[in-house]
């Protein structure tokens, strides 16, 4: 691991001068002007504080992109992750504590995801599965913003429960918190994209917004008082966990863990494939977990890698990981400088944020394809997944898809495929016709297993009379020893019969299932042929 680290860095920064030292200084500028406004945003909507996420994106810059396994990475805190922790600390009362220790949990897992080399593994979900969990994800980021951006209250632990909780405590929006949403959200629409690449849509968006509440004296919830200090108040400590509370907790890292494994590697993966740069999963797993089990120990809640700021970092002119880190050092400059200022932004603008923010995380492209394409498997992996995650736990959403994943590939690659025909005595030349009158070649293909040997048989039972059955194997890839008993059964059936039966295009696999069910005695070896054709002329 510690080899392939050294290996990445003498890589990376070989010929490195001036030239490529200031290409990292100007993205590092334009990268953060992109983070702070997402910081601060994922910072209140997972239900800590705008400080909380604001550090968690500098110490993720100044740890991770230095232990990254590439040159691109840039983490921080995301929306997929403020889903999770949104959960969690509403069941701790806001209290939190509790994402502390998930966090610190979360990251030694990591960290032993990626000694143990398990990087490889995320590239066993579907993309539709993916798909659908962003999706998901998109939309707990969407309820949990409607409180911000209507100026309204609710109750709850889950973004669902808070939705449903309306109709209790009634929903009177603040029409001047709507205005600034909508505000931050147009600007975001309409920011043209050239400018974009130089200004962020999102930081424009509510240094206007934030300047339109000030003018107007417009009475809305502002983020608060933003510390200048690295080591927040409401930090973990040693001395103060709960150790016995230490189970309750090991479901929600798991959840962390896996989602910070995902997204990072998804973003790696996509990155490298945008510069052709050098990705090394399990180095990138290591970093994520050190970084994340440093973290809560200043304050900050769990982090991943952010495609979005990943792809503004490459776009910039990245050259090495000290992009991150010079993107880390702005933030905190702009923490002690810009502190006054960022406490006086509304709420309901660091909510338009991530109202655009959730829409444009659906990969509306890759969407699109799923439902053009119109494969039923497909499409129903992306929408079990998408409900799952909005109903469930991120987990069990994953799970869920991934396992009815599996089950769509099983029931295709295990389904038998049956057809027969009546042999055409008139189109064989130089052969008996009277010994191939009334005989029927029986066709199956697939792999031949316990749950479909019924489906075998019952069609068996519904063929017209013959005096010659001849069963053509060559697309059965492997057979059971309860197929193997069936076939045995109708062997013997057809014998009492009177019905001669014989066996052709068996592989060695299905044929050694069959000699030890006794098929073969029962049919004898004469009757084994190795095509169709071959049994007709009656040739070995």
């Amino acid at each position: 691991m510690l080899k392939n680290y050294v290996s990445l860095l003498k890589e990376e920064f070989k010929g490195y001068g001036p030239k490529s030292l200031l290409s990292d200084v100007m993205a590092g500028l334009t990268v953060c002007a992109v983070a702070l406004p997402l910081a601060l945003a994922f910072g209140v909507s997972c239900g800590a504080d705008a400080a909380a996420g604001l550090i968690t994106a500098i110490l993720s810059g100044l740890v991770i992109s230095a232990l990254s396994g590439a040159s691109f990475q840039i983490s921080g805190p995301t929306g997929a992750m403020t889903a999770v922790l949104i959960t969690i600390i509403a069941k701790d009362g806001g209290n939190l504590s509790g994402v502390f220790l998930v966090g610190l949990m979360a990251g030694v897992l990591m960290l032993l995801a990626g000694l143990l080399k398990l990087g490889k593994l995320v590239h066993l979900i579907p993309k539709p599965v993916i798909t659908g969990f962003t999706s998901g994800i998109a939309v707990i980021i969407a309820l949990g913003q409607v409180d911000n951006f209507f100026g309204v209250h609710s109750e709850g632990e889950s973004a669902v429960q808070k939705l449903l909780s309306y109709g209790e405590l009634g929903f009177k929006p603040d029409w001047h918190a709507v205005a600034i949403g909508l505000l931050v959200m147009l600007i975001m629409i309409f920011w043209p994209k050239k400018w974009n690449a130089r200004v962020p849509s999102s930081l424009v968006g509510i240094i206007v917004a934030a300047i339109a509440a000030a003018l107007l004296h417009l009475d809305i919830a502002e983020v608060g008082a933003i510390p200048k200090t690295i080591f927040l108040e409401n930090r973990l400590n040693f001395t103060e966990i709960n150790w016995s509370a230490l189970p309750s907790y090991i479901s929600p890292a798991l959840t962390v863990a896996m989602l910070g494994m995902i997204e990072s590697l998804l973003c790696g993966a996509s990155a490298s494939a945008m510069t052709k740069g050098r990705f090394e999963a399990d180095v990138e797993l290591v970093g994520q977990g050190i970084g994340n089990m440093i973290i809560p120990f200043f304050g900050g809640v769990p982090a991943t890698a952010a495609i979005a700021r990943t792809s503004v970092a490459i776009k910039s002119g990245c050259k090495t990981r000290l992009t991150g880190v010079f993107h880390a050092a702005f933030l905190l400059i702009s923490m002690f400088l810009l502190g006054g200022v960022m406490s006086r932004l509304p709420m309901a603008a660091l909510a338009g944020v991530l109202m655009m923010t959730a829409w444009r995380m659906n990969e509306w492209h890759e969407i699109r394809h799923i439902f053009k394409r119109g494969f039923k498997s497909e499409i129903a992996q992306y929408l079990i997944t998408l409900i799952a995650t909005v109903v469930f736990d991120l987990t069990i959403a994953i799970v869920i898809g991934i396992a009815f994943s599996l089950l769509a590939f099983i029931s295709r690659v295990l389904e038998v495929r049956l057809d027969h025909s009546m042999v055409d005595e008139s189109r064989l030349p130089n052969v008996d016709m009277e010994k191939y009158a009334n005989t029927c070649v029986v066709y199956i293909t697939g792999a031949v297993f316990f749950a479909n040997t019924q489906k075998i048989v019952d069609y068996m039972n519904k063929l017209p009379k013959a005096d010659r059955i001849v069963f053509s194997m060559r697309g059965v890839p492997v057979m059971d020893p309860d197929a193997a008993q069936a076939i045995m059964k109708l062997a013997e059936t057809y014998d009492v019969q009177g019905v001669e039966v014989l066996m052709c295009g068996l592989n060695d696999t299905v044929r050694k299932v069959l000699d030890r069910a006794g098929v073969v005695d029962q049919i004898g070896e004469e009757h084994f042929y190795w095509s169709v054709d071959r049994a007709l002329f009656d040739k070995k």
